[in-house]
């Protein structure tokens, strides 16, 4: 969450009058962790919730099995959960938060963006699409540009973005600062990823306590495929993936937050060294304009020299979970470096990225 001084400081330094704003799927895992991060937002201010049919008409207090260390905000304890149907939405709301699953948001979003609504997604259902930007605020702001390719082609009156799977959000950032410097060729990742990144209940406890589960559906693929797609360009209104060569390894680890990544990269550059690799990560901070918006961190990468960090447990990494941890830079002996990276799930990777990606739209007059 960021603090009431935080708020105050960004309030000042961006002044952006208060946008009323809604969560989809307010009541699952991701969702509730919108309604965490949220609250005393300075931009943002949680109108209405919105749910499956059976939590409809209850408060939400009451429709949702509460499993955050904080407590359900006053101001969104009491909202009563409304259908998945903006017109049922309180006329001033113009930008909506997605933590539907897949199959409903593939139904529901494109609902409330002809509806002049932006809909900022955690979901995967449109993530491919060639006129859907996939998002790292930090990483490919640029691609904002195809909203207005979007909007031709659907003739929509709002617009639609997504954010990455959330072991890609850790990877992509990681990996920007470093191909923008030596050209990322090559990478083998391997990830130990956090069981709150199946949601709620999540893996049966018999599955995972004292084991490894070294297959998470899909998971493998979206690495390969959006990491890509985060560190390409946009031109001409046409999505040009990065043409990475990734092999990635997904595999479920009992820890509560925080997907690990073993990565190892090689480079179009020759000779590079891993304090060449610290230098770029470190400095990253200073070439990002987005460090201005509320909910991005500063810096956006941490770099740690211990040879036992990061760790979820420990490194999951500041206070508001934004940040991603980085460390045990060292030579490779098949490619050129390999690191190791910690990154929380379900708000770096999930809710947290997507209000990153939401005030990146505010910021750019894409909401008002």
């Amino acid at each position: 969450m960021v603090s009431s001084a935080a708020s105050k400081r960004f309030a000042e330094r961006l002044p952006i009058r208060e946008i009323p704003v809604a969560v989809l799927g307010a009541t699952g895992a991701v969702g509730q962790r919108f309604i965490q991060l949220l609250e005393d937002h300075p931009w943002f201010r949680v109108v209405a919730v919105a749910a499956s049919q059976k939590s409809c008409g209850l408060r939400y207090a009451d429709a949702c099995l509460w499993k955050l260390a904080t407590p359900i905000p006053r101001e969104v304890a009491d909202l009563p959960v409304i259908p998945l149907d903006p017109s049922l939405l309180p006329d001033h709301v113009r930008l909506v938060f997605s933590a539907l699953p897949a199959d409903v948001a593939r139904q529901v979003e494109p609902a409330f963006a002809r509806a002049g609504l932006a809909v900022s997604s955690n979901a995967s259902a449109f993530r491919y699409d060639p006129d859907v930007p996939v998002l790292l605020a930090d990483v490919n702001a640029h691609h904002l540009r195809l909203l207005k390719i979007q909007r031709e082609r659907r003739g929509w009156k709002g617009l639609l973005i997504t954010n990455p799977n959330c072991t890609t959000s850790g990877i992509a950032l990681t990996l920007k600062p470093l191909h923008d410097a030596f050209g990322v060729q090559s990478v083998i990742a391997t990830s130990m990823q956090a069981v709150s990144g199946a949601g709620y209940p999540g893996e049966p406890s018999l599955d995972i306590l004292g084991n490894i589960v070294p297959w998470i559906p899909g998971e493998e693929e979206k690495i390969e495929r959006e990491s890509n797609l985060l560190l390409g360009s946009v031109d001409d209104g046409r999505q040009t993936p990065a043409g990475i060569a990734i092999s990635a390894h997904a595999n479920r680890v009992p820890v509560l937050d925080g997907h690990t990544v073993c990565l190892s990269v090689g480079f179009s550059s020759q000779g590079i060294a891993p304090e060449d690799v610290t230098r770029e990560l470190i400095s990253f901070a200073d070439r990002s304009k987005e460090a201005t918006l509320p909910s991005a961190p500063c810096p956006p990468i941490r770099v740690f020299a211990e040879d036992d960090r990061p760790q979820p447990r420990l490194d999951c990494c500041d206070s508001t979970g934004m940040q991603v941890a980085v460390g045990r830079i060292r030579g490779c002996e098949l490619l050129d470096i390999r690191l190791v990276l910690t990154v929380h799930n379900t708000i770096r990777g999930a809710a947290g990225g997507s209000i990153l990606n939401a005030e990146l739209l505010a910021r750019e007059g894409w909401v008002s």
